[in-house]
């Protein structure tokens, strides 16, 4: 997805951002997903990507692309995402999906 179709008002956006510097929130998303996201603020439309672990759509609703794959790590709780990482698998089947 390009840089251009990122959307800086996104609540996800500032969700992930925050996540990946607070090892707390980190836990949280884990443990009280539900709760994060009514606390962020997120529109029902990312609560559902979030819920399915649809990394194409919250690209489609304006996600960073660097965050992309910082979510994928999230749900698999992987540190180090190499090309056959559970994350990176995460990845690779959301976003390369029905791209023809």
């Amino acid at each position: 997805m390009p840089i251009a179709d990122v959307d800086r008002t996104l609540p996800a956006n500032r969700m992930i951002f925050e996540i990946r510097r607070d090892l707390g929130l980190a836990r949280r998303f884990r443990a009280d997903l539900e709760g994060l996201m009514a606390e962020y603020g997120l529109s029902e439309a990312e609560k559902e990507a979030f819920r399915g672990k649809n990394i194409r759509l919250l690209a489609e609703l304006g996600l960073h692309p660097y965050f992309l794959p910082q979510t994928s790590r999230l749900y698999t709780e992987g540190n180090y995402n190499h090309n056959n990482s559970v994350a990176a698998e995460l990845y690779a089947r959301n976003m390369l999906r029905n791209t023809r």
